[in-house]
């Protein structure tokens, strides 16, 4: 049988997930929708990301924001959603961390929220249906900021 040790090559990229020291970061994930949090969580846990809490509306993922801080690297928020919408609990994660590092995720025809949500503070935005590769694209490029 054969192992790593004969094929060098296979996997030697490090995980996007991880911090130079190793350490994963650490991501909330805020959907009402279970399918679209499995589907977050298992992109982002297979670079090696840590999925920190998941939230079901904007209410608790305030709250688990709050609980987890400073503890948590980036915030996957949906526009949508029960209790408390996205944009209305990115401006209060806001308004708690200036800092906080929010991506928004969207369904196709909310261009006028994902404005209103980058220019209430989130960092970047991804359009559902969700794509592997523009999740982990965006997710770095925030992380790097």
């Amino acid at each position: 049988m054969k192992t790593k040790v004969d094929f060098p090559n296979i996997n030697s990229k490090s995980p996007d997930g991880s911090r130079p020291d190793g350490s994963p970061f650490r991501v909330l994930i805020v959907d009402d929708s279970m399918f679209v949090k499995k589907q977050i969580g298992q992109i982002l846990t297979s670079e090696g990301f840590e999925v920190a809490g998941t939230a079901a509306d904007g209410e608790e993922g305030l709250e688990k924001y709050k609980e987890l801080y400073p503890n948590v690297d980036l915030v996957t928020m949906d526009i949508t959603m029960p209790k408390m919408d996205g944009v209305t609990s990115l401006e209060k994660i806001i308004e708690f961390d200036k800092d906080a590092k929010v991506i928004m995720i969207s369904a196709l025809g909310k261009q006028d929220l994902v404005k209103k949500s980058l220019v209430i503070g989130a960092k970047n935005y991804i359009v559902k249906p969700l794509d592997r590769k523009k999740v982990l694209e965006r997710v770095m490029t925030v992380l790097d900021q």
